[in-house]
């Protein structure tokens, strides 16, 4: 029998405060929702493993702070990523007017050695909404902008329903692992993956820390 291979993926989570990034990552890590909204404080993470062709790959994925306060941190979580994912709400057009910024702000703060072919993928959540037909942002607009950005991959996702995160979140990490296979990223054999705390370490005040809102995380 053949040894799979195996591999770490970093995945950054980024957007508004609101759109439903942790919503997403419970979604596809532990297929949880919840109604109550909680502001992540920081940054948070959960790994899934899953199987790629002949890999092995597990997917550590950071849920970050959309509160502008925290930007300031990013680059002590952005660090070593993979892939990047963009959120927005499809029903709120300010955070997807806001999308130009935390694309910038992440490379500035990563800073990745070749930030033109760095992969980004944008993920347009809440579809649900009143059936969909909420949405205040025309999918033509989102592919315009995806396609003036090197052709940005574009998944519109509900959190709450499950609709496409499955999907969504293996094409990110197809995409990631491109990315580290090309760059020339490290892959383990068949052994233990290295834990979040060999690999780096952050203040505890700021990982898993929560706040609690009222509101909805869909």
């Amino acid at each position: 029998m053949s040894i799979l291979k195996r591999s770490l993926l970093k995945i950054i989570v980024i957007g508004d405060s609101g759109v439903g990034k942790t919503s997403l990552m419970n979604q596809y890590v532990h297929k949880k929702f919840t109604h109550q909204y909680k502001a992540t404080i920081g940054a948070d993470f959960s790994t899934k493993e899953i199987q790629i062709d002949d890999k092995l790959v597990t997917l550590q994925i950071w849920d970050t702070a959309g509160q502008e306060r925290f930007h300031s941190l990013g680059a002590a979580f952005y660090r070593g990523a993979d892939c990047c994912v963009l959120v927005f709400d499809v029903n709120l057009l300010r955070s997807f007017e806001t999308l130009q910024n935390w694309h910038e702000e992440f490379l500035k703060q990563a800073d990745p050695v070749n930030p033109e072919s760095f992969p980004f993928v944008l993920i347009g959540n809440k579809v649900d909404v009143n059936y969909g037909r909420s949405q205040a942002v025309p999918e033509m607009t989102v592919k315009d902008w995806c396609a003036s950005r090197g052709n940005i991959p574009y998944y519109e996702t509900s959190a709450k329903e499950d609709y496409n995160v499955d999907h969504a979140f293996t094409s990110i990490a197809r995409i990631a692992l491109a990315y580290e296979h090309d760059h020339g990223q490290d892959i383990w054999p068949d052994q233990e993956i290295p834990s979040y705390c060999d690999l780096q370490r952050i203040p505890e005040s700021l990982s898993g820390v929560e706040q609690q809102r009222g509101g909805c995380a869909c």
